[in-house]
């Protein structure tokens, strides 16, 4: 090893590595280290060439300018102070250690007793103090370049009230589709198939599931499994080594540009409540080795760690420099990389101060009043495991919320549950009770029947039971309560008459997501039929399990989902961002939405408390003035039936109108048709709407 680097005193900002055309400037954020060494790799990342102490410290940040280096030099950190665990501190500079602000990482680390900072054979656990270096073991960062040439291409920049999302894994997406390449990569996510088909379903946005890097958890390598959904954050500026086919970030921002110039937005779920490291018995990778007092949210006894996430740690972003550190990442995800909006794992957590959740906790002052960030679209995760964590409806504008209780009302709805109709009025017209307060918009629900987290919309429809055997923990992870009906058989049968009615049921459930008021957010997979068997916590199952499966798609299935779309994006009045209250408008002074009971008659008190009632019309009426409805009346009339067969009053139209029948869940190749006002049947376990038009 050689100090043959010069280095000069370079400067504080901006906090990573930074590359002026001459050099690269170093700066690292630690309150509580006594020395800061830069370490530099060789071209492998397999031989360190050099150790330099950063000789200046602004405030809390170490920096140095080391003139000559360029793009592509691999680097790391050794920070040295105490090690006290009982203190807080957990310094150890023989751990090599990933800069929080690299960009690029080479890999991933190699799984080894050395990336401990204690010793674990001794008896004094995390107390003891480990010797053995740890960067054979340690990817490396990476100086980068991040310019690249977006040429004039812009972000569709949709309203949220257009806007329906896909949830897709990068991976899962591509691994079994035969054209897609190359496969498992933010290039083959971005092909011309994968674009074809998001374009023909009509999805504006698609959220990718966490692609900064991250960790492959030990107990998982050690079992043959991975950590497949990447809930383990560790760099919040680096792509996943793994999606990148060959190394090269500019492989996520062509991703980005190729979706933009498809009309679709790009959103990213990030994980910003914890980090890869753990408890007090993980690995020090990086936050842990350079700060852990200031990283993480330490208990009263600052040996071990606030759990608030269910695992392990907390970040601590009421420090100021933590908090810097996650607006600086959204920052560079917006500004360099192009996305478009991002939704927060865990989000309450982000809320909570010393006083518990806070809507005016200083992550969310900072992310509103930032000039680029508040123009992105921002989704919270309304929840953690802590206490207090359930805050559904209590974030601030402008975050949009995952609505777990439309997911499980709409499953409740459709399965028979007693007393469910009042639930899915609230979720046909936005949740309003949960909502409609602080000036949000109905769209502040993100609406949806399935995520990554549980069943597939096909498994909502064919399992009573989890089936996580494949997961190594005897079936005892996952949700149990998934309010799913396999229709009377577990799992995949040969049965006409079960799978038909499954079907039927899919198609309920997609009908009520895209005919909701709110942002409607689809699974990928779900439209095509995809299957886990059963397994509703794939989040280790990097295989065929989790991998959409292209070439058995439900293409019936594929087809109504995307008339579906194509119907929400005609029909203005499905996506409105005031909520619907039966209250009367400004065009025209007439009330907007009705309830109605299967004679016509309005929706009584008592009908609204009869458990056993499984059948809900609604009737949304409204004058727009833009075609092809201006100056006419333009309403929507949709029936909602759980129950048995059942004659509906159709409600009465203006001269020279009809009702038309768009959709029928029960013949979903029903072309649309004109109807006299009267009595329209609708079969048993189905969804029937009607368009009032003017006949040519």
């Amino acid at each position: 090893m050689t100090n043959e680097f010069e280095i000069a005193a370079g400067r504080a900002a901006p906090v990573g590595a930074t590359f002026d055309g001459d050099g690269v400037n170093f700066a690292v954020f630690s309150e509580h280290a006594h020395r800061m060494t830069l370490c530099l790799f060789d071209d492998q990342g397999e031989k360190e060439v050099a150790r330099i102490d950063l000789p200046e410290r602004d405030g809390d940040v170490w920096h140095g300018y080391v003139p000559g280096l360029r793009p592509g030099q691999l680097y790391g950190y050794r920070a040295h102070g105490p090690y006290q665990p009982a203190e807080g501190h957990r310094f150890n500079p023989n751990k090599l250690l990933i800069d929080p602000y690299a960009k690029r990482l080479t890999g991933h680390p190699d799984w080894s007793d050395a990336l401990m900072g204690y010793d674990v054979a001794s008896k004094r656990g995390d107390l003891s103090f480990d010797t053995r270096d740890s960067a054979p073991c340690m990817p490396k960062s990476v100086v980068v370049d991040p310019a690249f040439s977006w040429g004039e291409g812009v972000s569709p920049d949709r309203a949220i009230a257009d806007t329906v999302i896909y949830e897709a894994h990068v991976k899962g997406m591509t691994m079994r589709h035969p054209d897609a390449a190359p496969q498992g990569t933010f290039l083959g996510l971005s092909s011309e198939p994968m674009l074809d088909h998001l374009v023909k379903l009509g999805i504006t946005a698609i959220e990718l599931l966490p692609s900064q890097a991250f960790l492959n958890d030990r107990f998982l390598v050690e079992k043959g499994l991975t950590n497949y959904w990447g809930y383990q954050t560790l760099g919040f500026f680096a792509p996943d080594p793994r999606y990148l086919h060959e190394g090269d970030i500019a492989e996520f921002q062509a991703m980005v540009a190729r979706f933009h110039a498809a009309g679709i937005e790009v959103l990213m779920d990030v994980v910003y409540n914890h980090t890869c490291e753990g408890s007090e018995l993980g690995p020090t990778l990086a936050f842990r080795g350079l700060d852990n007092r200031s990283y993480y949210r330490l208990a009263e006894d600052p040996r071990f760690y606030i759990n608030d996430t269910g695992t392990g740690n907390t970040l601590n972003v009421d420090h100021p420099m933590v908090l810097r550190m996650v607006m600086d990442s959204l920052r560079y995800w917006a500004e360099i990389m192009h996305v478009d909006g991002f939704r927060f794992d865990l989000c309450s957590t982000l809320g909570r101060t010393d006083a518990g959740f806070d809507r005016g906790a200083a992550f969310f002052d900072a992310i509103r009043q930032d000039p680029t960030l508040a123009r992105t679209k921002l989704i919270a995760e309304p929840w953690d495991i802590g206490p207090g964590g359930y805050q559904l409806g209590a974030f601030p504008p402008p975050f949009l919320e995952w609505n777990d209780r439309f997911r499980d009302g709409i499953r409740r709805f459709w399965r028979g549950d007693p007393g469910m109709t009042p639930d899915l009025a609230d979720r046909l017209t936005g949740s309003a009770l949960q909502f409609d307060h602080s000036g949000r918009p109905a769209t502040a629900s993100v609406n949806f029947i399935a995520a990554h987290d549980g069943f597939t919309l096909r498994d909502v429809v064919s399992y009573n039971e989890k089936h996580n055997e494949a997961n190594g923990e005897e079936n005892a992870d996952g949700h149990s309560e998934n309010f799913s009906d396999n229709m009377g058989e577990e799992g995949e049968t040969g049965d006409e008459a079960v799978n038909a009615a499954r079907a039927r049921r899919r198609r309920n459930m997609m009908a009520t997501l895209l005919l909701a008021q709110g942002t409607p957010m689809i699974l990928a997979g779900d439209e095509v039929g995809h299957t886990q068997g059963g397994n509703n916590n794939a989040y280790c199952q990097d295989n065929e399990t989790s991998w959409i499966d292209w070439e058995s798609a439900d293409d019936a299935f594929l087809q109504f989902t995307r008339r579906l779309i194509a119907f929400r994006k005609k029909h203005p009045v499905l996506r409105q961002k005031l909520f619907l209250h039966s209250r009367e408008r400004a065009l025209d002074g007439k009330e907007d939405l009705f309830w109605r009971r299967a004679d016509g008659d309005p929706m009584r008190e008592d009908d609204w408390n009869d458990p056993e009632l499984k059948l809900l019309c609604v009737e949304l009426r409204t004058a727009s003035g833009t075609p092809p409805y201006a100056a006419l009346e333009y309403a929507l009339f949709a029936v909602f039936n759980a129950g048995p067969e059942a004659d509906v009053v159709v409600p009465g139209t203006p001269e020279g109108q009809k009702w038309c029948v768009h959709l029928d869940t029960a013949e979903p190749n029903r072309e649309p048709a004109k109807i006299e006002s009267g009595t329209l049947s609708v079969a048993a376990d189905s969804v029937v709407l009607l368009v009032l038009e003017t006949p040519e």
